[in-house]
């Protein structure tokens, strides 16, 4: 006959070794109390947005170290340069209410109004937004009506300075726009340069920014060409922000903005550009540039205005 005694032992002692565990085990539950980090909020990004007043990797290159001096001193935002491949591209961003902020050139600043912007600044330097027409230096060009049947270079049928300015400049002086020559619409200002220098074209309209800095990254190609004529000056390209943006964070993009030439960290970045300056404007500073698209409109070639 077998002793069960030791086995019924043995299974009480493991039922109170389990009993232990498991009174243990809840009391470390109930003493244990989870922590978790504090979720970080999302910081709001602000899409910025240039018009095309070189390629995007030129654009990038220059603006660039604006939006990230933006970021820096507005931390609580994060600010996004976004560069586009053409007047048309651009538009359509900006009119969809894309960009945040953005700097359009002076037609497109008047019509983002209708599209829930408000202009808030400018470019300074007024005198340099101009067109110029350019011309081979050996072409044989000497007169506006010597253009008549040949072909112009313009960078977009809604750049001012560049196109429209140039083409009020041709039908002041003798030269019908629609009739008298072909105009060529090559989507930016560098383009328009090199069509000129290639042959391409007879003459070239840009304004003087890119001008300036083709003649210092190329010196040896624009040896070739000549700023033949030039227009009259009318107010530069202009800075708005969507109307919905908070008003602390537009006052402080502006300030920045403004003050770029009080530092020597500012004054090299606007150097790039190059311009002196940025300055407040309104709504209301752009009237002389209704004033030129309406009478644009009526004597060249119909635009929105």
């Amino acid at each position: 006959m077998f002793n069960t005694f030791p086995n019924a032992m043995n299974r009480w002692v493991i039922f109170t070794i389990i009993l232990l565990t498991s009174a243990y085990a809840n009391a470390e539950e109930s003493l244990y109390q989870p922590t978790y980090s504090p979720q970080l909020p999302s910081i709001t990004e602000y899409v910025v947005g240039i018009h095309p007043l070189h390629n995007p990797q030129k654009l990038m290159e220059v603006y660039g170290p604006i939006v990230d001096y933006m970021n820096s001193n507005i931390p609580e935002v994060h600010f996004k340069l976004e560069a586009s491949r053409n007047y048309e591209e651009f538009e359509k961003k900006l009119y969809a209410g894309r960009f945040a902020f953005a700097m359009p050139n002076p037609y497109q600043t008047i019509q983002s109004l209708k599209h829930g912007y408000r202009i808030f600044g400018k470019m300074g330097d007024d005198d340099v937004f101009r067109g110029i027409i350019l011309i081979r230096k050996d072409s044989g060009i000497r007169e506006v009506t010597d253009l008549k049947g040949k072909a112009v270079s313009y960078p977009a049928l809604t750049a001012v300075a560049a196109t429209m300015m140039p083409q009020y400049y041709l039908h002041t002086h003798g030269i019908n726009v629609n009739l008298d020559i072909e105009n060529h619409y090559v989507g930016s200002q560098e383009s328009s340069i090199m069509n000129v220098l290639r042959g391409r074209v007879a003459a070239g309209a840009t304004w003087p920014v890119p001008w300036k800095k083709f003649l210092v990254e190329h010196p040896d190609m624009a040896s070739e060409l000549e700023v033949k004529w030039e227009t009259e000056p009318l107010l530069n390209n202009g800075w708005v922000v969507q109307k919905d943006i908070p008003a602390p964070i537009a006052d402080k993009f502006a300030r920045l903005l403004f003050s770029l030439q009080d530092s020597e960290q500012g004054k090299k970045m606007l150097e790039q550009l190059p311009i002196s300056r940025f300055e407040p404007a309104t709504d209301e500073t752009y009237r002389p540039v209704r004033d030129f698209l309406e009478k644009f409109s009526k004597t060249v070639r119909k635009v929105d205005y």
